[in-house]
């Protein structure tokens, strides 16, 4: 597994470093995010969609599950898993069909991420500062493992150096 982890100081460094990920991002790409609630997923994932040239309004589906938004280069599929009881119910919801063709970005993604092989994981944990949050991105298949070297030098330009801190990537 190769991993980095960043610092964000508030949700407006989080959303530079979601536009840094957002640049690198295609369609069958996914996505798992996790943390506890209120731990900046939906924020996150708002400004993806953001800088994926998406207006459509992002809001969390907890309770729709799922939601589509358009973006200029390809369709975003925002999923909560949050209320699913195990990766069956995932399946029932028939999104896999979808999925090579739009960017998928799945908040609770830790209940299902048996169901991809090949995902970046980004986990979210708060810190002692009232807005901060610890990113810390992760994968295991070779096209994240190849990629977050210039994912972690995207996110130290995309935020002039400004997020808080970060730790360096381990294999």
């Amino acid at each position: 597994m190769k991993k980095f982890s960043v610092v964000s100081g508030s949700p407006a460094q989080t959303a530079l470093i979601a536009t840094a990920l957002a640049g690198r991002l295609r369609p069958g790409d996914i996505v798992l995010l996790s943390g506890d609630l209120a731990a900046g997923k939906t924020t996150f994932v708002k400004a993806v969609a953001e800088a994926l040239g998406s207006t459509d309004p992002v809001t969390s589906p907890t309770f729709a599950l799922a939601q589509f938004y358009a973006a200029k280069e390809s369709r975003i599929l925002h999923v909560d898993s949050y209320r699913l009881a195990d990766v069956e119910e995932y399946r029932d919801l028939g999104l896999a069909e979808y999925q090579d063709d739009a960017i998928s970005l799945i908040e609770w993604g830790e209940k299902i991420a048996g169901e991809f092989p090949c995902h970046l994981a980004i986990s979210f944990v708060a810190t002692d500062e009232a807005d901060g949050r610890s990113l810390t991105f992760s994968a295991t298949c070779d096209r994240w493992t190849g990629a977050l070297d210039d994912l972690h030098a995207a996110i130290s330009k995309e935020t002039d150096g400004s997020h808080a801190g970060d730790r360096n990537i381990v294999d």
